[in-house]
């Protein structure tokens, strides 16, 4: 199988946002929901991967549904704008393993998040010259297997791989028919993965081979 395209998660794949992301999400909730209330980074690490009504669910099931659904359309306005200025923790050679592998092979973004936070990514540390193409189910509404298939489909790719770190994500390549590999270093435990990277430096030669 030759590849022609490297599709990757964002979340434990690429960087690491969660401290951003739980101080965006502590002053919302404190401003709008409970003032002794804190978000913190522990809280979202079991919830990487989930889509945005999920861990709603999971982090304020004290309130009804319109209520949850309010306040985390406001966390998340809140967060793209400040992960955009903060940014995030991104993995050990990102930048460079990108630049290596754009020379090759068209790289795309598939994540489940909001619209607009694929785009704070880009603008926090000037990656977005990388990727050709992103989706998420913010913009289109579809799970995170649908979201690889318009990417496949809108770039009429045949042999790409999906790169994440959680069964979620196994479940989405699965899910679309493409190959998955899995990031060791970020958060999740896959039962079944195609291939396996320690570290964003083993992909270009594991993608080479394949």
């Amino acid at each position: 199988m030759a590849v022609d395209g490297i599709i990757f998660d964002l979340d434990g794949t690429l960087w690491d946002s969660r401290k951003a992301v739980a101080e965006s999400w502590t002053k919302v909730v404190q401003e709008r929901h409970d003032k002794e209330r804190e978000v913190t980074e522990d809280d979202l690490t079991g919830l990487m991967g989930l889509q945005l009504p999920e861990i709603g669910d999971r982090l304020f099931p004290e309130l009804d549904a319109d209520e949850r659904k309010e306040l985390m359309d406001e966390c998340c306005v809140y967060e793209n704008d400040y992960v955009a200025k903060e940014g995030g923790v991104l993995y050990p050679g990102l930048e460079e393993v990108l630049e290596q592998l754009s020379q090759t092979y068209p790289l795309y973004i598939v994540s489940n998040c909001q619209d607009g936070y694929i785009e704070a990514f880009f603008e926090a540390h000037g990656l977005g010259r990388y990727f050709k193409d992103y989706e998420n189910p913010g913009r289109t509404g579809l799970p995170k297997s649908g979201n690889i298939k318009l990417v496949l489909e809108r770039n009429n790719l045949k042999n790409a791989v999906y790169i994440g770190d959680t069964q979620g994500d196994e479940d989405a390549a699965r899910g679309a028919g493409v190959p998955f590999i899995w990031a060791a270093y970020g958060f999740g435990q896959p039962e079944n993965p195609d291939y396996r990277i320690g570290s964003l430096a083993e992909l270009p030669g594991l993608v080479e081979r394949l």
